[in-house]
């Protein structure tokens, strides 16, 4: 397969997965004219990449996900420590985003909106 049908099958751009190349995910064999020949097993590992970014894993996570993934000998619970970690991460962004929410739901409900110059929401910006 050439870049383009893995890029459709994988769902992925072809900047990601010569980005992906780059940072040693997958090493798609070179035909005579230099052009990237993908296997089956390399349009897997960019499928797996791509729900894993979709799930929020960074690229560190993934590149531990990927060699646990290829391990036969791996242990689950290695994989879910890392998935526990990220998880717990996303719990804190939640908390804090509901914070945010919280306080500029409270500024706009202070800000009259009107003509006059006074604003709550810029004044509390302003601290």
């Amino acid at each position: 397969m050439n870049i383009g049908d893995v890029a459709s099958r994988s769902g992925l751009p072809a900047k990601t997965i010569r980005y992906y190349e780059d940072i040693g995910f997958v090493k798609p064999l070179r035909d005579t004219n230099g052009y990237r020949v993908f296997q089956e097993k390399e349009l897997h590992k960019l499928t797996f990449l791509n729900r894993a970014r979709a799930l929020g894993f960074t690229i560190e996570d993934c590149r531990a996900l990927l060699a646990l993934y290829e391990d036969e000998t791996r242990s689950s619970a290695d994989v879910k420590r890392i998935a526990n970690e990220h998880l717990q991460q996303i719990d804190a962004k939640i908390t804090n985003l509901k914070a945010m929410r919280n306080t500029l739901s409270h500024l706009i409900e202070e800000c009259a909106g009107d003509h006059r110059p006074d604003c709550p929401i810029l004044e509390d910006l302003g601290k």
